[in-house]
């Protein structure tokens, strides 16, 4: 079964879970309702999509990478975002990045910490390991962006944190 993910169109978010795919024909439930569509590639980049004896074409541009486009109709163009659990991963590491220019380093989703090299009062530099999380079956390790004093160890190792979780505070 296909897992469901996000697609950001302009400004609105749905929820979007492909239920089958037959060739041309694919079964999408979007926000709850399903639609069965006829789909075909007309030529590079151009879609004639078939819904309810009714006919559209649309035109998919890749974006910056993989998980953005524009796509444009005959009346409207659209900012099209894959939101999946890779494009949320970095969106978080992002969240987790800013954070921890105000000082504080979290785990930018749900994990497991494995190490915390530092102690509280420890001088630390810039690049250097503060703490290691596993998440995803991938271990990450987080570095701190400057010098400073590790003020506080808000964990221990081998607990399981939430995500944008506060791990250290650094002064």
């Amino acid at each position: 079964m296909n897992p469901d993910f996000e697609v950001k169109i302009n400004e609105h978010i749905s929820t979007v879970k492909i239920q089958k795919d037959d060739g041309n024909i694919i079964t999408v439930i979007v926000d709850g309702k399903k639609y069965e569509i006829d789909i075909k590639s007309v030529e590079y980049c151009i879609y004639s999509i078939l819904h309810k004896n009714k006919s559209y074409n649309v035109e998919i541009i890749d974006g910056s990478d993989s998980k953005n486009f524009t796509v444009n109709t005959l009346y409207q163009s659209f900012d099209v975002e894959i939101l999946d659990a890779e494009a949320r991963y970095i969106a978080s590491r992002m969240k987790a990045h800013e954070l921890e220019e105000k000082n504080i380093i979290s785990s930018p989703m749900p994990g497991r910490i494995v190490r915390i090299p530092v102690t509280e009062g420890q001088e630390i530099i810039a690049g250097q390991t503060v703490i290691v999380v596993s998440a995803m079956k991938m271990e990450s390790e987080y570095k701190t962006s400057k010098n400073g004093i590790v003020k506080h160890i808000h964990v221990k190792e081998g607990e399981v944190v939430s995500g944008h979780q506060p791990l250290l505070t650094i002064e």
